[in-house]
């Protein structure tokens, strides 16, 4: 503490009522268990049902934080001004054509949601599908799933969750009328499916442990619930869709490591969904219909970044599949997308984004004869949206990189030209020449060679005077791929640079980094980023205890563990909905993300070895009594992937065992996972963490 700063208002002291479980032969205490609310499902649709003696502790720790931040009130209002202020205030899409019509969204001046319109494909009057932000202005929180029309075009459908908790109602617009003309469907995942006759509604049911357990079909415009598939592995997530080329409906069912797909002709919508190849543990695959085969990627055969094989619509057994592109190794091939004459797929390699796009009929070596998209940066970001229509021949995709914003181009896959449709506007103003983007390698402690993407001024001086933000995930395999970010900005105008470390358990060099960054290898993950941190520090880029950590979900799990093993680096740990009470979560399968998650971190309740190698990192069970940086945790109240109880819990333990913090929890009473909806009110979020980050290299 400096001269200068006033003492910090005396934290909240939540009672300790130590509760002792024996599991697997091991024994273990968790004091603040009491947080858990035992009606925690409830809450999840009904925040008002939390039990008092709870709200009134996470109000508490809500006041606390305000109170230790009350000096940084108006740096966060510039923040947030500033943000707000590369954001158009009014902005529209670019339209997607279908048949008749183009669909799009835009934002009204200063709206927090998007309208959903249409208009006829060229030019001609608006017709208003949705407009979103009058809807959300009668609820506290409000998000949208899914939205799309039925191919008739005369009914719109969308997935609307009112409480954070990811628990959707499908309701469904009649277009010619303007009204709702079914009953809502309740208790869905939001995630939906359209027969291409226009007659079928496909859903997806969230069970009371917020899991997609059963698939349902309806007539789209009301009537009877028909069980079409019924999930019985209680750690299969579920997914539900419609080919490119609307001829199959297609289910696919499975975890981080396997999964199997079903597939219904979308000509007998009623028929019952038939396995294209019976699931292989271990083995991953999924298909995308073209013209009278489907291509298939999977890691069948040892394939870790994946091939692409190929077999006929009629016989989709692995017996059947023959090669198509095959296995390359340092080409993480991510996905395709089917047109009529033209297959284009996405695949990464050196750390960046490239596609690939090939004409039908081609034989012999298929990626030898494609035709690549890619850029000349050291570090940048290609989204493959896919072809605009199975019968047409424009792909669309957008580049960007931290530097540059959003570039959306529509590629004629005939004839090679390339159609520049919109740049992201920066209202304030950008230039991306006071900007540079780096690529930068850290050595870890085995070896491996971790990338870091550094954003940073044109000027900055790599001396180490520079504060420094270090931002990491590293899990499911998730790349933190070089995008540009307009609320980064803030930061780097500042002085400030910006780094992401690019850990194993993501899947930035492939896929096998993701497999050496989980289960029995989770702890590469945290040691990385350590090494990440150590590697900028050496090169100028930052100093030891000049470092700020950032990260959410899975990436909150990192924090608390760069916390336990390397506090010293930090100035300040900003954690937003973090994963940090591992041991208890993992062991609980009334949660619904637990028996999902084993075969990402290990099943304490059956294995003991899984048991002490999560017991060994999980930052709630290894805060130790020395100095901590300080750390701000924050989490949603129906947020049912990381329960508002582990940021809390874990910022108790802390003041209760370590020194130094302070120590902050900010639970949002009124959301979930993602935070506030809006484009501007999640931005309070961000100008929150920013404005935190700020506070502790400077006090």
């Amino acid at each position: 503490m400096t001269q200068n700063e006033q003492p910090f208002p005396v934290p909240p002291s939540p009672k300790r009522e130590p509760l002792v479980t024996e599991q697997l032969g091991r024994t273990r205490t968790d004091s603040y268990a009491w947080m858990k609310d035992e009606n925690w499902q409830k809450v999840l649709r009904d925040p008002a049902a939390l039990r008092p003696d709870i709200a009134e502790h996470l109000k508490a720790e809500n006041a606390y934080e305000d109170a230790v931040l009350s000096g940084m009130e108006p740096l966060r209002a510039d923040l947030l001004k500033e943000m707000i202020g590369r954001v158009p205030p009014a902005e529209e899409s670019v339209p997607v054509p279908d048949g008749p019509w183009e669909y799009y969204s835009r934002f009204e001046d200063g709206a927090q949601h998007p309208l959903r319109g249409r208009r006829p494909r060229g030019s001609g009057t608006e017709q208003v599908l949705l407009d979103v932000d009058a809807i959300a202005k009668q609820h506290d929180y409000y998000a949208l799933s899914e939205a799309a029309h039925s191919a008739n075009h005369r009914y719109y459908i969308y997935a609307e969750d009112v409480q954070g908790s990811e628990v959707y109602r499908i309701q469904v617009k009649d277009l010619e009328t303007g009204e709702l003309c079914a009953p809502a469907v309740d208790s869905t995942t939001g995630s939906f499916a359209l027969s291409p006759d226009s007659e079928w509604l496909f859903w997806i049911y969230r069970d009371d442990n917020g899991r997609p357990s059963k698939i349902y079909r309806r007539p789209l415009t009301g009537g009877d619930d028909v069980l079409v598939f019924d999930e019985t592995d209680p750690g299969f997530f579920l997914s539900i869709g419609v080919s490119a080329s609307r001829k199959w409906i297609v289910i696919e069912r499975g975890d981080h490591d396997t999964n199997e797909t079903l597939l219904i002709p979308a000509a007998t919508p009623t028929a019952m969904p038939v396995v294209a190849a019976p699931l292989v543990r271990g083995e991953r695959y999924s298909l995308t219909h073209w013209n009278d085969r489907f291509i298939v990627l999977t890691n069948a055969d040892g394939a870790v970044d994946f091939q692409f094989k190929q077999t006929p619509d009629t016989a989709t057994g692995r017996e059947n599949w023959t090669p198509f592109v095959p296995y390359l190794e340092g080409h993480y091939l991510l996905g395709a997308s089917a047109s009529r004459n033209h297959l284009a797929w996405a695949e990464r390699r050196d750390g960046n984004v490239h596609i690939l796009v090939v004409k039908d009929g081609l034989e012999g070596d298929i990626r030898a004869q494609a035709e690549t998209i890619g850029m000349d940066e050291p570090a940048f970001d290609l989204t493959l949206l896919g072809a605009l229509e199975y019968e047409g021949t424009t792909l669309r995709y957008i580049y960007q990189s931290p530097t540059t914003p959003a570039h959306w181009y529509d590629y004629d896959m005939a004839t090679g030209e390339r159609a520049l449709r919109k740049i992201r506007e920066v209202p304030s103003g950008h230039d991306p020449a006071k900007y540079e983007t780096r690529r930068l390698f850290a050595t870890a402690p085995d070896g491996e060679q971790v990338p870091i993407t550094v954003l940073m001024q044109k000027d900055a001086k790599l001396d180490g005077s520079a504060p420094l933000l270090l931002y990491g995930y590293g899990s499911y395999g998730i790349a933190m791929d070089a995008s540009f970010s307009t609320t980064t900005l803030s930061l780097v105008d500042r002085g400030w640079i910006h780094a992401i470390a690019h850990i194993r358990g993501g899947s930035e060099k492939g896929w096998n980094w993701f497999l050496e960054g989980r289960g029995t290898k989770k702890p590469n993950t945290f040691t990385d980023f350590i090494a990440c941190a150590h590697h900028l520090v050496a090169q100028g880029y930052g100093t030891a205890g000049k470092i700020v950590a950032h990260g959410g979900s899975a990436g909150g799990l990192l924090m608390g563990a760069v916390a336990n093993m390397a506090p010293e680096l930090f100035a300040g740990i900003a954690a937003q909905v973090p994963f940090v009470d591992m041991l208890n979560t993992m062991s609980d399968v009334s949660l619904p993300l637990t028996p999902p998650e084993w075969p990402e971190w290990g099943n304490p309740l059956e294995d003991p070895a899984a048991y002490d190698l999560i017991a060994s990192y999980s930052p709630y069970d290894n805060i130790q009594p020395k100095p901590y940086p300080a750390v701000l945790a924050m989490g949603g109240l129906s947020d049912p992937r990381v329960t508002y109880w582990e940021p809390a819990k874990w910022i108790a333990k802390l003041r209760e065992v370590a020194s130094g913090g302070p120590f902050l929890c900010r639970i949002n009473m009124d959301a979930g996972h993602g935070g506030s909806s809006g484009r501007f009110k999640r931005l309070e979020e961000v100008a929150l963490v920013q404005a935190f980050a700020i506070w502790a290299i400077s006090r």
